[in-house]
């Protein structure tokens, strides 16, 4: 008898599916069959049932938050089962012991994270039974049966768990160990909260942060185009004057001269210029792609993205969606007829059919096995859903996988640019930019438009003569550049090997993926959202100023750099393909936190924090963390302490004996720091404050607290500015 082990419940259904079995609690007994003479178990872990434990449970004294405790590091490391999930683990534990069992199947999603969920439940149960591996990149029967027909042995994918688990443990030093160091050292600055720390998460948020900086340092510069309006032979088109290849004046005196010069002065066409260009389709989407895509059209958050697409997996309808390649294998191109001829049916998709394309087994752009890693690109299986059943998120997300495969039997799309050259009076240079689609070819599919979209020119020859009819100056400003979008971050994570000066890095890191993996880049996202680092508006992001803080605090050092990620990744890649040692990478790990430890307090007596962001900072909730309070002061009203209580400032004593002692954040339109409320409580006044803002004037003033009358009250110091 054998017990296969899912990752998920649902997984762990559809498996069973296949053969006649019977639900049980925890686990579905599967009937003996030609794959299993004997029958079978299948059970599911829940997620990540293990965790690594708490740094007290090494050592008692790693509880409390304090400089000397640090560096944490373990000389071993251990899993324990987390305690909402204690139940299921019992149960897979009970039947990985049942002395009828013979053999493990371990049925994880094919991945490194599957692997490490599995393997870890075995290892916490000691079960040294033999172990064979389900390695599956889609959920449809024929995959499941072709699956355990060719199940891999255990030692294929050991060095994967090596590389998962050295990643685990890895990280969870570095996040452990800086995530305290900069929320202590930033404690003494005045910044009462938690500041977590990570590999992947703070790189990510530099780069946001470093957007968020170049958008508020930008200066914009007004500048001045010249546009003409030309009549050559009754046809009408618009040009901009041009300077040594700039449109743009930098004086509206130059603007306003030259407009004056051109009007109604005789024009002719000096030159026209047409380059056709070829538009191949897409490629087939990896997971970030097509996270990218549906944040652009639909606005989906990257995590809704994929959730979406793991309940597609599970139902059977699309092939694996946390992979990373853009490609399939020639076996997998042999089943896109099949596939083809099963949607050209659904109503939606009639209009492409018959195919331009009938196969593109041989087509490179798509069927390459050399760039197929683990799992080969997106794809709708040969299991076509009922598009009505589906909800509605997952009709989008199934729609564009659908398209993007019918794209790629379709062929490439033509276009014609032309650049039209008038001259005013034989002296004035005007340009004129147009485009004539030819042949649409898979844009039809899409309805993908070029994002350099140019209006159509009339037909113009070289010579041809006319009037500028009017002539106008048009005044504009340069603009900062824009905020990322969820689906920017996601490519921006990706390419971030982009942002690396060293070249041999920059290879390193776009070889390995970038920043994070595709199944880890989405909860990277959501993680800097609920520590409060990120907002999101209208699908764009901006840092926050705990974030700000965060990185200014960080600097230079490599923590926020993609650099260690470049390095970090090259190892953890060599470690699972058997030619790294696990060990050793830890050693390198441990010696690079004693380093930041070392250098980072010494560092943070130099630290400096522009006003604007200390004021605008306020501490963040932590989700699924008990809130601690930082004392600022004592109670003007009761023996209570003055807290942080996010929004406001308040009394500690509140729920004991409903002291009502409050302070208002924001008086006048002026942020209250937490400095202030300090001196407040302890000196009784705070410093000048610059900017209160009453009705039509502004003035500075200190505030004080009236012991009579329990009211915070201004100290004017300064003769008041308007």
């Amino acid at each position: 008898m054998k017990v296969i082990i899912a990752e998920k419940p649902d997984q762990g259904s559809t498996l069973a599916s296949i053969f006649k079995h019977k639900n049980q609690n925890g686990f579905i007994e599967i009937f003996p069959n030609e794959f299993f003479p004997e029958g079978a178990y299948v059970t599911w872990a829940v997620g990540h049932i293990c965790q690594l434990v708490q740094p007290e449970k090494y050592e008692p004294s790693w509880k409390k938050w304090s400089l000397e405790t640090l560096p944490i590091v373990p000389d071993h490391f251990a899993y324990e089962v987390t305690k909402d999930k204690a139940k299921q683990y019992a149960i897979i534990r009970k039947l990985v012991a049942d002395p009828r069992v013979k053999e493990i199947i371990h049925a994880g999603d094919a991945g490194r994270e599957g692997e490490l969920i599995v393997r870890n439940i075995l290892r916490l149960t000691e079960c040294r039974k033999p172990m064979k591996r389900l390695w599956i990149s889609s959920l449809t029967a024929n995959a499941i049966r072709d699956g355990f027909r060719k199940l891999l042995d255990e030692q294929e994918t050991r060095n994967l768990y090596f590389e998962a688990y050295t990643r685990a443990c890895a990280d969870w030093v570095v996040g452990m160990n800086a995530s305290r160091l900069y929320s202590l050292l930033l404690q003494k600055q005045g910044f009462s909260d938690v500041f977590s720390v990570g590999r992947v998460q703070t790189p990510t948020l530099a780069l946001i942060v470093k957007r968020e900086l170049e958008i508020e340092n930008f200066k914009s510069e007004p500048f001045w185009e010249v546009l003409a309006h030309f009549k050559m032979n009754g046809k009408k088109y618009t040009g901009k004057w041009q300077n040594d290849r700039e449109t743009r004046v930098k004086t509206k005196e130059l603007a306003e001269k030259v407009a004056a010069f051109c009007r109604e002065k005789p024009a002719e066409v000096s030159e026209v210029v047409s380059e056709r260009k070829e538009f191949l389709p897409p490629l087939l989407y990896n997971l970030s792609a097509l996270q990218a895509e549906a944040n652009k059209r639909f606005k989906f958050p990257p995590k809704k993205t994929l959730d979406v697409m793991q309940k597609l997996y599970q139902k059977g309808n699309v092939s694996y969606p946390r992979s990373d390649s853009r490609y399939v294998t020639k076996e997998e191109a042999a089943g896109f007829p099949e596939i083809l001829s099963k949607l050209s049916h659904l109503k939606d998709y009639q209009p492409f059919f018959p195919l331009p394309i009938s196969s593109i087994l041989e087509n490179k752009r798509y069927v390459n096995e050399k760039k197929v890693t683990d799992h080969y690109a997106i794809i709708p299986t040969e299991q076509i859903p009922n598009i009505e059943k589906l909800s509605a998120d997952e009709q989008k997300i199934y729609d564009l996988i659908v398209r993007s495969l019918i794209t790629a039997h379709h062929h490439k799309a033509i276009a014609e640019y032309t650049t039209v050259t008038t001259l005013v009076d034989g002296r004035a240079q005007f340009i004129s930019k147009g485009k004539v689609q030819i042949e649409e070819g898979w844009r039809k599919v899409l309805h993908q438009k070029d994002q350099d979209e140019d209006p159509a020119l009339p037909q113009l020859s070289k010579g041809e003569q006319g009037q500028t009819v009017k002539v106008e100056v048009k005044e504009s400003q340069t603009q900062p550049p824009k905020r990322y979008t969820e689906g920017q971050l996601i490519t921006l994570m990706k390419t971030a090997g982009k942002h690396i000066d060293d070249k041999e890095l920059e290879k390193i890191l776009t070889k390995t993926e970038g920043l994070g993996t595709e199944a880890t880049r989405a909860g990277i996202i959501t993680m800097l959202k609920d520590r409060a680092y990120i907002e999101v508006k209208k699908n764009v992001v901006y840092a926050t100023a705990k974030a700000k803080i965060l990185i200014g605090a960080i600097g230079r050092e490599i923590l926020a750099s993609p650099e260690m990620t470049a390095k970090w990744e090259q190892k953890l890649k060599e470690i699972s393909e058997g030619t790294a040692s696990p060990k050793q990478f830890m050693e390198q790990t441990k010696k690079m936190v004693y380093h930041l430890i070392t250098t980072t307090v010494e560092q943070a007596a130099n630290w400096a924090f522009p006003v604007e962001v200390s004021e605008s900072f306020t501490p963040g909730k932590q989700r699924g963390r008990k809130k601690t309070f930082t004392k600022l002061g004592p109670c003007k009203k009761c023996d209570g302490s003055v807290v942080d209580k996010g929004s406001f400032y308040g009394c500690s004593n509140y729920k004991n004996n409903h002291c009502d002692f409050t302070i208002s954040k924001k008086i006048l339109g002026k942020a209250i720091t937490q400095k202030n409320i300090k001196l407040l409580l302890t000196d009784g006044k705070t410093e000048v404050i610059e900017g209160f803002t009453n009705k039509d004037r502004s003035f500075n003033a200190r505030l004080h607290y009236d012991e009579k009358e329990h009211k915070i009250k201004f100290l004017f110091e300064s003769i008041p500015v308007k």
